[in-house]
């Protein structure tokens, strides 16, 4: 004798239990603490004793001589990472799907997807000794054929290419590998098709392979605009230094200053919702742009 379906199913329901609490406890527990943006904080009367100033941490932000460039540099640092996160791995992804030999293929995927692996505390370390204006192989190099040795990470010309090239070098075999399995989606009879209408492998690329990639370069672009505003704290975080401020202060670093360091907790906070408001207005139109064009669509 069978028992009720919502027997059955509750079972399902537990495994579901622990999942649900991290994510009330860690998720949706700490939105309580947005109300700092809108108190001036002292920690002896606590979060709901403080004072309360309204959006005056919002115009004491905004009234910085820092802000506008931790913002400018926040968009291009950001920005070029998407684009860059993108596109190249489309391009790579591509390359590998022509090659035949499968020894050469799964070494290069394993060796583009390594980095991805290690986080930005020792892959900084690394790079700080790598790229060291004296001792780093890289200006060793250079040296070697006559040109000047370069301050990657010291110097605000180069910091910004510095940091966007590194996060590439880590990010682009993840996005690689999706890419890799999107192309496998292709049914073999259109390609079987465009051998018999003549089409060489660039035309079979262009109108088999990339439409058939499509909904996951939709899915990817999409995620990754609600990251506007999140340039990498990690990354910047262990490589940057006071002389790159100009070039290379993110809002998450500032954030990481004003709060942590010089302990203006309802500063940060206003900061912080700042960047969470824009970052889900961009992921809503981005969503919005998806559907319209791609017809692409979460539910």
């Amino acid at each position: 004798m069978f028992s009720p379906k919502w027997l059955r199913v509750i079972p399902l329901h537990l495994m579901l239990v622990p999942a649900l609490l991290l994510v009330l406890v860690y998720s949706y527990g700490p939105i309580a603490g947005i109300y700092l943006a809108f108190e001036k904080f002292m920690p002896s009367k606590g979060l709901f004793g403080s004072p309360f100033i309204g959006l005056d941490n919002f115009r004491y932000v905004w009234d910085l001589p820092d802000t506008n460039q931790v913002l400018i540099n926040t968009i291009v640092i950001a920005g070029m990472k998407i684009v860059l996160n993108v596109t190249a791995p489309i391009i790579l992804a591509l390359l590998l799907n022509e090659v035949r030999l499968k020894f050469f293929k799964r070494s290069i995927q394993t060796i583009v997807y390594l980095p991805y692996f290690l986080s930005w505390v020792l892959l900084g370390g690394i790079l700080i000794d790598i790229l060291s204006p004296s001792q780093g192989i890289v200006n060793q190099i250079l040296q070697s054929i006559g040109l000047k040795p370069i301050f990657f990470l010291g110097d605000p010309a180069w910091f910004r290419f510095t940091v966007i090239v590194t996060d590439l070098w880590k990010e682009i075999g993840f996005n690689t590998i999706v890419f890799l399995a999107a192309i496998t989606s292709a049914s073999p009879s259109l390609y079987e098709a465009a051998v018999i209408d003549g089409a060489n492998r660039w035309k079979q690329t262009l109108n088999v392979t990339l439409p058939s990639m499509l909904p996951i370069i939709v899915l990817i672009a999409t995620l990754s605009l609600g990251n506007v505003l999140n340039a990498g704290f990690d990354q910047i975080f262990n490589l940057y230094s006071p002389q790159v401020y100009s070039q290379g202060d993110i809002l998450d670093t500032f954030v990481y200053r004003i709060g942590i360091i010089d302990t203006q907790y309802g500063v940060a906070t206003a900061v912080g919702l700042f960047k969470s408001v824009i970052s889900f207005l961009f992921i809503s139109i981005s969503y919005l742009l998806a559907y319209r064009f791609a017809n692409y669509r979460i539910f």
